[in-house]
């Protein structure tokens, strides 16, 4: 895995404080390596396009809310967004209904995986 910063310029391994001023330990996503189409196996998402993957679950809130409407802004018709949470995106859910997109989640061993793609 490269160490090139998320979204916010922020690099993997690190401690740092968010907006609350709670201080966290950046982690490097789980699974690294792992086939993300393989996520898609529980979800009734379409299964014939390319995969963009996002594991959120050691993001402190709001981060997993922003990374992942950073990255659909452009997700295209080609692609399935499948973002990895350790539990039910609820406050996600509103915002894809507001921008159209179809969308489901499964829970599973390591997290609840949500799809997320262009009808």
């Amino acid at each position: 895995m490269s160490d090139a910063p998320n979204v916010f310029g922020r690099l993997a391994g690190g401690t740092e404080t968010n907006t609350f001023g709670v201080s966290f330990l950046r982690c490097r996503p789980h699974g690294f390596g792992m086939e993300h189409e393989a996520y898609l196996d529980r979800l009734d998402a379409p299964t014939d396009r390319a995969v963009d993957f996002l594991d959120v679950r050691e993001l402190p809130p709001p981060e997993p809310l922003t990374e992942t409407m950073n990255r659909l802004a452009d997700l295209d018709g080609e692609t399935v967004f499948v973002q990895l949470n350790d539990r039910e995106p609820k406050f996600l859910y509103p915002k894809l209904d507001d921008r159209g997109f179809a969308y489901c989640s499964a829970e599973r061993d390591d997290g609840v995986a949500t799809a997320i793609w262009v009808p």
